[in-house]
C-alpha cells in the first residue's frame, strides 16, 4: 500500500460564509441575525437529520457571538444540562444572552422534560433540509477548488454515486484525494480516484458501494 503523506489542507472552520444553505436560506438568515443581535426573537431552535448542517451553524454563530448560549444535540442532555438550558431560555426572555439550540427532532418529540420542550418551542423553530445532489456537487467543486484541485463532472458524479452522500464523508474523501494527488503528482482523474480510494485504508470500503436510493 502506498504510504500517504500527512494531511496538508486543514478543513475550513465553520462560518456563515462557507455554509451551503440550499433550502435553508431563511434559517441561515435568522441565525446570522441572532448572532448579530438584530433578531427580535431571543431563542432559535434548529432540527434536522445528521449532516443537515446543524452543528456548522451553531459553531459559526459561536464564532460570531461568543456570548450566545448554545446547546447542540439537545436530545442527549442529562438532567443538569437540561436545567442549565431551561435557565438560559428564561434568562433570554428577560433580555440576557440569546439561546441557539439544535437537535434531531422538533421540540415536541424530544426526550426532554416537558417544561424544556415547551420553552424550546417559544422562539423560532426551523427544520434544516438536507442538500440535494446538485447542491452537494457544488460543495465538492468549491471545496476542491479551495484545496487547489479541479474535479471534472465525471469525478463529481462518480463520488456522489459510489460514496455516502453526507458532507462529512465527502469532505473526508476530498482529503484523501488531496493527499494522494500530491503524493503521486497527478491530477484528480477518475482512474486516480479509484486508485486513491483503494489505497486509503479508511476509504477502501466506500469504493463501488451502491448509490443510495433517491
Amino acid at each position: 500500500m502506498r504510504q500517504l503523506p500527512l494531511r496538508i489542507s486543514a478543513p475550513a472552520e465553520p462560518r456563515f460564509e462557507n455554509y451551503l444553505a440550499g433550502a435553508n436560506v431563511e434559517a441561515l438568515a435568522r441565525v446570522r441575525a441572532l448572532a448579530g443581535g438584530s433578531l427580535h426573537e431571543a431563542i432559535v431552535y434548529l432540527w434536522g437529520e445528521p449532516g443537515s448542517g446543524r452543528t456548522h451553524l451553531l459553531r459559526a454563530a459561536a464564532h460570531a457571538n461568543p456570548e450566545l448560549f448554545i446547546a447542540d444535540d439537545v436530545e442527549t442532555l442529562d438532567s443538569a444540562a437540561q436545567q442549565a438550558l431551561f435557565v438560559a431560555i428564561n434568562a433570554a426572555r428577560d433580555g440576557q444572552a440569546a439561546v441557539l439550540a439544535a437537535g434531531t427532532a422538533p421540540p415536541a418529540q424530544l426526550p426532554l422534560r416537558e417544561d424544556l420542550r415547551t420553552r424550546l418551542a417559544w422562539g423560532l423553530v426551523y427544520q434544516l433540509k438536507p442538500l440535494t445532489d446538485a447542491e452537494k456537487a457544488l460543495y465538492l467543486r468549491a471545496e476542491a477548488a479551495r484545496r487547489g484541485l479541479r474535479l471534472s463532472d465525471e469525478v463529481v458524479w462518480y463520488l456522489l454515486n459510489h460514496l455516502p452522500r453526507d458532507l462529512g464523508s465527502l469532505h473526508r474523501v476530498l482529503e484523501v484525494l488531496d493527499r494522494y494527488s500530491l503524493a503521486s503528482q497527478r491530477a484528480v482523474t477518475l482512474p486516480l480516484v479509484r486508485e486513491a480510494l483503494s489505497a486509503a485504508q479508511d476509504c477502501a470500503n466506500w469504493l463501488d458501494k451502491p448509490a443510495r436510493p433517491e
